[in-house]
Parts: C-alpha cells; structure tokens; sequence
C-alpha cells in the first residue's frame, strides 16, 4: 500500500483529497497540521520526508485567500507559499519520492487573456494586480515541478483549477473567497431579518466554479492513470463553464433562503473581467466535472449550517 503525504490536508481541497483516496481504498494517509510541522520551517520539513519516506506526496498546502486579503498582506502570499512548495518539492526530490501532485490557480494567467484559457497562454502578458504576488508563488511552483522532471527525470505533476469552493471550506469574514463569502453574508443577513445586503464590485465578471470533490476526483484520476510525460508542464481543471458573480449571488440567495435585496457597492474591485479555463486537454486524458453548480451549492451550504458555531 502507498504511503500518500497530503500537506494541507486539513483545507478545503485537502480534506477533499484525504476523502477521494481513502473512498478508492487508500488508508495509509500520512497528515500533519501546521502546529505539527511547519512546512515554511526547511529543516523540519527534511526531517519529516527522512522519517516518514511517502510514495507520493500531494502538495495541497497554501496561504490561500481573496481579493481583499491578497491585498493586504502581499508579503505573506509571496514569500509563504514560496518557503512551502520549494521545501516540500525539493525534499520529495532528496527522498526519491515516485509521484508528486503540485496544485497552482488559475490566477496564474495573464489578466487580459484569451478565452478560453489554454494552458498555453501562461506568461504571455500581464498578470492581475491584485493577486500578483500569489500568482508568482504558483508560477515558480509550476516551473520548479518542471524543472526537476526535465533535469532529473522526476514524475511531478501540476494542475491549475479554476476557483473552487466546497465542504471545509474558508468562511473567513474578511479573507474568504467569493462564494464562501457570500453564503456566510446572506446566511447572517437572513438570521438578522436584513432588508440587502451589499457586494463587491459591479457584479458583471464571470467566473468559473468547480466543487472541490470534483478537483480532489480528477487529481486523484491523474495520479493513479498518468504521467509527467502525459500531462505536459501542467494542465487546466474546471468545468469549462462560467457564470457572471451577479448571477452567482442571486443562486447563493436562492440557495440560502435569504428575501432579501442584493445591493452592488461598485467602488470596490472587480478583479479579472472573465476567467475561463480550457479543460480540453483534461477531457481528453479521460476526465470529465459531474457536480453542477447548484448542487455544489446546496452541498456547501448544508455544511456551513452544521459547522456554522465554529464560524462565529
């Protein structure tokens, strides 16, 4: 049985990740949360992988947030997902780790991209500011994964999702993502009887959402039928479909129960326009989305409401 290392396996796409392998009989999971080993620390980090000598390793550990905490603590978003990804990577080289699962973002792109968005297009312009320092992390990742396979023939896979959301995920009031966002505000704006609630921006960029059960399937589909070799330098994971954040918030609403009015505060930031990934490639190595939206929907936001005191 393979000793599988997910780092990060308490977020939202590790959890999924920790759920997909041991549904497909993997139960040799080796996990550590942050106050075991921090992966920021180079020499811990060796000292686990001497110790512990994983089969495959999937890098799902990352200083993750929104616009607004992107921002704010750009420092952080750079440097601390620089220190994780060259610690665990490099250490997976030292310890002849056989298959290593490297995950990026789709905020990698250029911002002014064309759509869809072929894996292509990546340094081929400018990247959105106010996630650039992140986007930079996830880039070096990419390249230090490719690096090591070209250099030393290793096996390490990366995958770009597109935005994700999904159970365990971050409702954080200032330094969560759109969509845990919005379940949060409209859930606390029905519980207060609120008359609206407002948005971000002008509610007009669309977006991609895949649930985080689909991503932890398909990485779980390239790590047991693919290679390095197959895959390329990386390769795009989405649905391939998109939706306006307007519209996303009037199925948030929907979803929660929230009567209220929907109100735009359109001095705040809109981000990149439109952001749609081309998953072609993925779809022809055999895999494919399966949860619709809505469905994703109503699956975060029953486990929002059963873990909501811990969100307070």
């Amino acid at each position: 049985m393979k000793r599988i290392y997910i780092a990060g396996h308490k977020g939202l796409v590790g959890s999924a990740l920790e759920r997909v392998f041991v549904k497909n009989g993997y139960s040799n999971i080796i996990k550590r949360t942050h106050s075991e080993l921090d992966l920021e620390n180079r020499e811990k980090v060796f000292n686990f992988f001497d110790e512990e000598k994983p089969d495959w390793v999937i890098l799902a550990a990352a200083k993750v947030g929104g616009i607004y905490a992107n921002n704010t603590y750009p420092v952080d978003f750079l440097l601390n997902n620089l220190k994780i990804q060259n610690n665990i990577i490099e250490a997976s080289y030292q310890n002849n780790v056989e298959k290593l699962l490297f995950l990026g973002s789709s905020c990698i792109y250029p911002r002014e991209c064309p759509q869809p968005i072929k894996e292509d297009y990546l340094l081929s312009g400018y990247l959105e500011s106010t996630n650039r320092p992140y986007a930079l992390a996830k880039i070096s990742g990419i390249e230090l994964c490719d690096a090591y396979n070209r250099q030393y023939n290793t096996n390490y896979i990366s995958v770009m999702p597109c935005n994700l959301y999904g159970i365990n995920d971050n409702y954080h009031k200032e330094n969560a993502h759109v969509i845990p966002m919005l379940i949060r505000r409209f859930h606390e704006a029905k519980l207060n009887n609120d008359k609206s609630t407002t948005i971000w921006g002008t509610g007009t960029p669309l977006r991609e959402f895949m649930c985080s059960d689909d991503l932890a399937e398909a990485c779980f589909y390239l790590m047991e039928n693919k290679t390095a070799k197959d895959i390329g330098k990386f390769i795009n994971i989405g649905t391939g479909v998109d939706i306006s954040i307007k519209d996303l918030a009037y199925l948030i609403k929907e979803v929660v129960g929230f009567e209220g009015e929907i109100l735009l505060d359109t001095t705040k930031p809109d981000g990149t326009m439109k952001k749609l990934l081309d998953v072609s490639r993925i779809n022809n190595l055999g895999w494919k989305a399966r949860i619709g939206l809505k469905e994703g929907l109503e699956m975060s936001y029953n486990d929002f409401i059963n873990n909501y005191d811990k969100y307070k």
